[in-house]
């Protein structure tokens, strides 16, 4: 019986954990470029038991051995990075990721790289006085952009006063007035290969934990026909929650909790009437 009781409380805080984590991808369906996160269950300590001699009648089939678990835990929360639908906003700081592909942002002094497949930016004003193209959180997308020599380094994409932003689908972005069109350089889309080393943080971000090389997680990627990415100017890419799905999936996990609650209450009624029983 106290097995039983363990297998129940163990597999009831599991689907605790899943039934947040769907809570939060219901939560977000309206937001522009979130993906639902999924979660993974694997089985605790399995221990092989074994049943007396005595057990062993003619005619009975049951086997002496059998396995006893230890109910499931979560192990891993990953994002779902499949393509959501895009929707046009005419809106041209607004750019929309099509295919596998994210795109990196800064987000300290200390140069720390995030991820986010959100493009809802805008032009906003840098600490030396430029105009460059950044997250609705003021975070500026890394982009490569030529130097003094003509040479790519990463960098903000910077708009000069009097132009205007124009993004192609190959990443190139210029910058056009009513007499002259100049180049201002590239988005930087970097492809993700491990997606379950990526952590959700907040204000729709992705980051690589602490000691784990970006290299392993994320490479740099240019659009084009044969990778099938592309980025579309004037649109936003919404999140890929499909509503029904996690409502059906919600459904489910609350009748495991229910039938996981139930077998930890009878349990407890078991272990009151042994403690009961008198010689």
């Amino acid at each position: 019986m106290n097995a039983s009781m363990i297998n129940a409380m163990v597999s009831m805080n599991a689907l605790q954990q899943k039934l947040d984590v769907m809570a939060d991808n219901i939560a977000n369906v309206n937001t522009v470029g979130y993906k639902k996160k999924e979660v993974t269950f694997e089985d605790l300590l399995t221990n092989l038991k074994n049943q007396p001699e005595t057990f062993n009648q003619p005619g009975r089939r049951t086997a002496l051995d059998f396995n006893q678990g230890w109910g499931t835990k979560l192990s891993v929360i990953q994002p779902n990075l499949s393509q959501g639908p895009l929707k046009g906003t005419e809106n041209l700081t607004d750019i929309a990721i099509e295919g596998s592909a994210v795109f990196e942002v800064t987000i300290d002094d200390a140069n720390t790289r995030a991820y986010t497949r959100n493009g809802a930016f805008q032009l906003t004003m840098a600490a030396n006085g430029d105009t460059i193209l950044a997250t609705e959180n003021g975070y500026p997308v890394v982009a490569n952009v030529p130097d003094a020599n003509g040479n790519l380094v990463e960098g903000n994409i910077v708009v000069p006063r009097g132009y205007s932003l124009r993004v192609n689908a190959d990443g190139t972005v210029l910058g056009v007035s009513s007499n002259n069109t100049i180049e201002l350089g590239s988005i930087k889309l970097l492809q993700v290969s491990r997606p379950a080393a990526l952590t959700a943080v907040s204000d729709n971000l992705f980051i690589i934990a602490d000691g784990v090389n970006p290299d392993d997680i994320v490479q740099e990627v240019t659009p084009d026909p044969d990778n099938r990415i592309a980025l579309r100017q004037g649109f936003l890419e919404q999140s890929n929650v499909q509503l029904s799905d996690e409502i059906t999936e919600l459904i489910n996990v609350q009748r495991a909790y229910q039938l996981a609650a139930r077998a930890l209450s009878s349990s407890d009624t078991m272990m009151g009437i042994a403690n009961s029983i008198r010689a």
